[in-house]
């Protein structure tokens, strides 16, 4: 499963805890896409930068190869769509990953696409 930007934000949000939980006991593998996106955010404060480093240097890390870009330039031309997410998307499918993602609607369109909203999880 790969970790859109949103979700790694809500896992350590406290109003999301669905999301913490939804975490326990699986994999996940994040796009430098989304490490950027996190990190990058202009009021990121150093205690939350710090965090989300630390987390992010716990999951596997995809780099933006030349297969996920084709794959993106697909995506872009068959749809209007922001970079990153079509980068994410891509991943998703170049790797055969589900993206993980509370933002259903941007991704809904996108044929064979697994999505996983972890707001909607609760504990069984």
């Amino acid at each position: 499963m790969l970790l859109d930007s949103n979700v790694v934000i809500y896992a350590f949000d406290p109003a999301y805890p669905q999301v913490a939980d939804f975490f326990v006991g699986k994999t996940f593998r994040v796009s430098l896409i989304t490490r950027l996106e996190v990190l990058g955010y202009h009021r990121l404060s150093q205690r939350d930068s710090d965090r989300f480093t630390q987390f992010f240097n716990t999951l596997d890390t995809i780099a933006v190869a030349a297969d996920v870009i084709e794959c993106a330039v697909g995506l872009r031309r068959s749809r209007s769509m922001g970079l990153a997410d079509a980068i994410i998307a891509a991943t998703c499918i170049v790797y055969d990953l589900s993206l993980v993602t509370s933002n259903v609607r941007d991704f809904s369109w996108i044929d064979g696409l697994n999505i996983i909203d972890p707001l909607r999880y609760t504990k069984t």
